[in-house]
């Protein structure tokens, strides 16, 4: 038996010519003003797959301005929730409509599997009209008991103008994790994304303009953080600025937007554990395990990357986690077999060799993997599988985001222990306990410093659900209503019937 499951290259035929991307100003397609251009080479076949107009300050700020008009006149905001909804339904549509071209394109740009694209932007689709169904059901609140002659209403007002700026992982679910939400709440936006997968973005803006969006609502400017995304976080025309990527860049959008006092809404990295008590259903655990570390190549800010593991099972959980990494099948992306596909830079992937290697020499064990995979008929942006053992809690591996297929395994003995464990980390973003124990499973999600807890699954999300972190993992919430109101305004009118009001002015 070989060390791993390959799925060579398949022989699928790639796009006779690159997908050509322009900005999105104002409801007209540009070029760059200066004519710039980025191209974007495939991680796993290394053909160059998109052209994206290289836009600038320019291009940022005129997107902006647009923005900043389309909300001041109304075209959106004023419209009834049913008319927006209408138009978030039609995009939602068109989004299912048009699966298989953008699964393609994001495949080709990201490196992940093909099925994995498709389920991503199909999926999205559920996000839209769930935003769909926000914008009809708004509502703020109200007090009748102040007094028979006062009445008080809480308002829900759209903020304004939002800068969305997007990563490379999951391009097209991340931006539905925020831009249908801020147009149900009646905002207009500028949209960022990733220089590295601009394409499914571009897509969209063709089925906004198509279900009728008024021009300026959205605005799709393409580039880099410097100067475009810095821009989107500094300018005093931007209301809020929404960024999902790193914590190192999200403390700088945070300082950049800080010199306005504009709201920012941070979606960042996550250290996320799994711990795994002797009562679990430990196939079912190791499973999940392999999925959550693997899952996207483990270029996920959910990714499982640490399992804490009771003393007594941890040799033999490990030995089970080990066997099935083997068999997932690691490969072309194209490949409809393929469940975990390239890493998205060369860059990226000497990133998370070197965590491999400095855990090596400060005394860990590599059980699996630890190095380059080399895939017939396609390039070198593959990395293997791998298991670390024998980590010790103050090691790089064990607290930093590596974002690769890097699984790293401590161990416990007490639950006090793994929540400790689980709380010394600078992130909160998600954590998983597995045991068939009621009393375990919620002890552990009331201890545990995550804004999600799984217990006895890994990853299952719904669009009603909200999702965000704590500490080091970010500031707001995306989805659910709770992700609506990143997007609000909270006013207060406190009306007064009759003239009941006593004067403050004492006669003389």
């Amino acid at each position: 038996m070989t060390e791993f499951t390959l799925i060579p290259s398949s022989g699928v035929a790639l796009p006779a010519s690159p997908f050509h991307a322009r900005h999105l100003i104002n409801g007209a397609w540009k070029d760059s003003a200066v004519g710039a251009t980025s191209d974007r080479l495939s991680p796993s076949h290394g053909v160059v797959v998109s052209q994206a107009a290289k836009g600038g300050r320019a291009e940022a700020e005129a997107a902006i301005a647009a923005a900043r008009a389309a909300f001041d006149d109304g075209r959106w905001s004023q419209l009834s929730g049913k008319a927006r909804a209408a138009v978030l339904l039609k995009v939602a549509d068109l989004i299912e409509t048009n699966v298989e071209r953008m699964a393609l394109i994001e495949t080709l740009e990201s490196g992940k599997p093909i099925t994995q694209a498709r389920g991503e932007v199909g999926g999205a689709a559920d996000l839209w009209r769930y935003a769909a169904s926000l914008a009809r059901t708004l509502h703020g609140d109200s007090h009748n008991s102040l007094g028979a002659d006062m009445l008080a209403v809480v308002l829900k007002e759209p903020i304004g103008v939002v800068s969305i700026i997007t990563p490379w992982n999951f391009p097209f679910w991340i931006l539905s994790q925020k831009l249908p939400f801020a147009l149900a709440a009646g905002c207009t936006c500028v949209v960022k994304p990733s220089e590295l997968t601009p394409s499914t973005t571009v897509m969209l803006g063709e089925f906004l303009i198509e279900a009728g969006l008024p021009a300026g609502v959205v605005n799709i400017v393409l580039g880099f953080g410097r100067p475009v995304g810095a821009t989107l976080a500094a300018d005093p025309r931007v209301d809020v600025v929404t960024f999902t990527g790193s914590t190192a860049v999200g403390r700088g959008i945070a300082a950049a937007a800080s010199a306005t006092l504009k709201k920012v809404a941070l979606e960042l990295g996550g250290k996320n554990p799994q711990v795994i008590f002797p009562d679990a259903d430990l196939e079912s655990a190791a499973d999940a395990v392999v999925f959550g570390v693997y899952f996207n190549v483990g270029q996920c800010c959910n990714s499982g990357s640490r399992i804490i593991v009771h003393e007594d099972i941890a040799d033999a959980f490990t030995a089970r986690v080990v066997a099935l990494s083997r068999q997932v099948a690691f490969g072309d992306p194209l490949d409809p077999a393929t469940q975990v596909g390239a890493i998205v830079s060369a860059e990226h992937g000497a990133k998370i060799d070197a965590y491999v290697a400095a855990a090596r020499a400060a005394g860990a064990k590599v059980a699996l993997g630890g190095g380059p995979l080399v895939v017939p008929g396609l390039g070198p942006q593959f990395y293997q599988p791998t298991v670390v053992t024998h980590v010790s809690p103050d090691m790089a591996i064990a607290r930093d985001e590596v974002f690769g297929p890097v699984l790293t395994v401590l161990t416990f003995r007490t639950l006090d222990e793994a929540l400790h464990l689980v709380n010394d980390a600078d992130y909160g973003l998600s954590a998983g306990v597995w045991s068939e124990n009621v009393h375990t499973c919620l002890a552990f999600a009331r201890g545990a410093q995550a804004g999600t807890v799984w217990t006895n699954t890994w990853m299952d999300g719904f669009p009603e659900v909200t999702f965000g972190g704590v500490k080091q993992s970010g500031l707001g919430r995306e989805i659910g209503r709770f992700g609506l109101d990143e997007f609000m305004e909270i006013k207060s009118l406190v009306m007064r019937i009759g003239r009941t009001r006593a004067p403050w002015v004492r006669p003389r």
